[in-house]
């Protein structure tokens, strides 16, 4: 489980067109005129351009390529921890954070010969930002990630956290399983890694959806790192850590926090030449892509990943600044991190 990885170590083919078994949803497909969910909102269809090629984006972002997309309904916010604890409350779900932990299934993921740890350290946890004083690498992650054990949830910074007063935070810890589950129980699903930067464009090709600057005019719009990246967190803007939804104005489709906060999951596999995939598969333009069949990270071939999409509010322009619409990362399905949630969608039936 790539959950524990950093603690052990030191700290195909596109489908560009929708697959009916990844976009019904047959008890809450709705018709374009009806009656908008609850707590969610309409994002038309239409074309965009989706990825990046200009001098801020990392290479995983491109090459640009056309997309079109069916409207959707989408969450208006990050799945909140009182969202989520209803949702505990009526089946008892366990996240992947709090359950026993798997030597079998966690060595496969781990390069040969690691031997396993003591089973002290074999427990139910999670990641947390806790840099350590005097950070000088920048690639050596394991200098502000640490595991924890009885980390999760609902104990989001260690086993002396919790969430009281904190029911309209975002819900973190979470692993691809324990979004998807959600979704489910919801009637939903998770958005496609299109949908999403879509959504968070809000008809808008600029780097940002509100426009070319991340603060205009000083003015803070998201929740992102100021300051010393990752020890010196100025809170500039208020929060040092996740904030809660709904601080910040939404974008033209009504969507708050899709820049910033917490990272999100998508349901797209994860490979580092999607973009170029897609583009090379598309004649003129992709349809409902739902990106690879399969996943693979060249820098970890062995750890299933799928993409998470918005930056949170780690991202730092000094380390990564990764809070554009168009920027990408990858994460193991089962890692559950202090600053990782997610959001749902509903298709809309043709």
């Amino acid at each position: 489980m790539k959950r524990f990885t950093v603690a052990l170590l030191a700290i195909g083919v596109i489908a560009c067109t929708s697959k009916d078994s990844n976009h019904k949803n047959t008890n809450l497909q709705k018709e374009t005129d009806a009656e908008t969910p609850v707590g969610m909102v309409f994002i038309p269809g239409g074309t965009f351009v989706m990825g990046n090629e200009g001098e801020e984006a990392t290479a995983i972002e491109g090459p640009e390529f056309a997309v079109e997309l069916s409207g959707f309904y989408m969450d208006e916010t990050e799945v909140t921890n009182t969202q989520f604890q209803k949702f505990v409350d009526a089946t008892g779900y366990k996240t992947v954070a709090e359950r026993p932990v798997d030597w079998e299934d966690l060595k496969k993921q781990l390069p040969a010969g690691v031997e396993k740890p003591a089973d002290s350290l074999l427990q139910p946890g999670s990641l947390i930002f806790a840099p350590i004083p005097n950070v000088t690498n920048l690639y050596d992650i394991s200098q502000w990630w640490a595991w924890q054990i009885g980390t999760d949830w609902k104990h989001p910074y260690g086993p002396g956290s919790d969430i009281v007063g904190k029911g309209n935070h975002p819900v973190v810890h979470m692993a691809h399983e324990d979004a998807e589950a959600y979704a489910k129980w919801a009637g939903k699903r998770l958005p496609t890694e299109a949908e999403w930067e879509y959504a968070s464009r809000a008809g808008s090709q600029l780097p940002f959806a509100w426009g070319e600057e991340l603060t205009p005019a000083g003015q803070f719009l998201a929740n992102f790192f100021q300051g010393t990246f990752p020890g010196g967190n100025s809170k500039q803007d208020g929060f040092e850590k996740s904030a809660p939804v709904k601080s910040y104005p939404p974008n033209a489709y009504g969507l708050y926090d899709m820049i910033g906060n917490v990272w999100e999951w998508t349901s797209d596999w994860y490979r580092p030449d999607s973009h170029l995939q897609s583009k090379k598969k598309a004649i003129t333009i992709c349809r409902n892509p739902t990106g690879p069949e399969s996943s693979y990270d060249p820098r970890e071939p062995q750890v299933p990943k799928r993409v998470i999409k918005g930056g949170s509010f780690l991202c730092s322009d000094q380390y990564c600044s990764n809070y554009r619409p168009s920027a990408r990362m990858a994460t193991a399905i089962d890692s559950g991190q202090e600053h990782l949630g997610f959001r749902c969608v509903i298709s809309v039936k043709d």
